[in-house]
């Protein structure tokens, strides 16, 4: 009996085989996969936020002028005095939406800077903190320039309390905004005066305090305390818990109006406009003028960031002169456009005095 031969095993397709019946070659398949991951790319690229944000110059104001018919720095009951020429504040733009496309093109441009977000804002902040942090070191920047520019002025200042203690010897007695006239038989004429009355005295003494409010004097006892029972030094002096500060004593009110702008860096262009209006100096002298520098209410001028963006919107809005704290001169000077004048400042006084000296053709200090 016969048998036919077996017929040979065909050999396992090859994985080019298999490939090919499946309807692409390995080749096709990498050409999709490769596609997938770009447009995949592409998209995180172009969508998804990153933890960075943009610095670049922001929009410049003129403190002398107004905003939608707005004055931005205004005197209520009293004379304002003509000025002319610009005083402008200068800011800086930060964007904190961001993709990795948008921050390469950015910084690509030389205009922008890109910095991590943390160095910025702080983790786990909202939107709505951020924005009230900055409209109260706004507030603050306000607040202080009006007060330097005053005193620059020599009008009247009057003491207050400022900050009470919760539960202090001063808290019995005293509310925020108080006029403080006399403490411990000493006339009180500045904020130091307060701690200075204080001095020789011990926990548990008694001392008088003369006080005004809402046009009323009234003179109370206070008991003195150990500052170490409210959380602070031990100090030989009783403690009273009361911090004073020092405000205009002045019938007229003074504005500054200005939207979505925050931070403390504009308080010296505020105060220099608050002196052009109420003096006859025109320090301004129909230049066009900017600058930059956080001021206290003693009229220091304090260093600022992003002043590189600053003096290039400064320059882009034909600024002639720009006045830069003296802290921030070397940086200043690295980065400067070319044009832009650098008047070194570190006072409110050396500020005004530099706009008189310029106008005037005298030198003035320089970065």
């Amino acid at each position: 009996m016969s048998t036919a031969p077996e017929s040979p095993t065909p050999p396992p397709p090859s994985p080019d085989a298999r490939l090919v019946r499946a309807g692409l070659t390995r080749r096709g398949w990498t050409i999709v996969v490769s596609a997938v991951l770009t447009v995949a790319f592409l998209l995180v690229g172009l969508l998804v936020p990153i933890p960075y944000v943009s610095l670049g110059p922001g929009p410049t104001y003129d403190t002398l002028g107004d905003v939608d018919g707005v004055p931005i720095v205004r005197i209520e009951g009293e004379r304002s005095h003509q000025t002319t020429g610009q005083l402008r504040m200068t800011t800086v733009s930060v964007n904190d939406e961001i993709t990795l496309f948008g921050a390469l093109g950015l910084w690509v441009s030389g205009r922008y800077a890109v910095a991590p977000r943390e160095d910025y804002f702080r983790p786990g902040e909202t939107e709505e903190q951020i924005e009230e942090q900055n409209t109260k070191l706004f507030q603050d920047s306000q607040s202080n320039a009006e007060i330097a520019a005053l005193r620059h002025l020599k009008y009247p200042m009057k003491v207050i309390a400022e900050q009470i203690t919760s539960g202090a010897p001063a808290d019995k007695v005293l509310a925020p905004g108080d006029q403080l006239l006399v403490v411990n038989g000493k006339k009180v004429t500045a904020a130091g005066d307060v701690r200075a009355a204080l001095a020789g005295t011990t926990p548990g003494q008694g001392i008088s305090i003369t006080y005004k409010r809402e046009g009323k004097e009234q003179t109370a006892t206070i008991t003195l305390a150990n500052a170490t029972d409210f959380g602070q030094e031990k100090r030989d002096e009783g403690f009273i818990g009361l911090g004073a500060g020092e405000r205009p004593d002045v019938t007229f009110k003074t504005t500054i109006r200005l939207q979505n702008v925050g931070g403390p860096s504009a308080g010296l262009i505020f105060a220099l406009a608050i002196v052009d209006r109420l003096s006859d100096d025109d320090l301004a002298g129909g230049a066009t003028i900017a600058g930059t520098g956080e001021i206290d209410a003693a009229g220091n001028v304090g260093r600022i960031g992003g002043i590189p963006f600053k003096m290039v919107a400064a320059k882009e809005a034909g600024v002639e002169v720009f006045l830069v704290p003296d802290g921030n001169c070397a940086e200043a000077k690295d980065n400067a456009p070319e044009g832009l004048r650098l008047v070194r400042v570190s006072t409110l006084d050396g500020a005004v005095q530099a706009l008189k000296d310029i106008k005037a053709g005298r030198p003035v200090p320089s970065c």
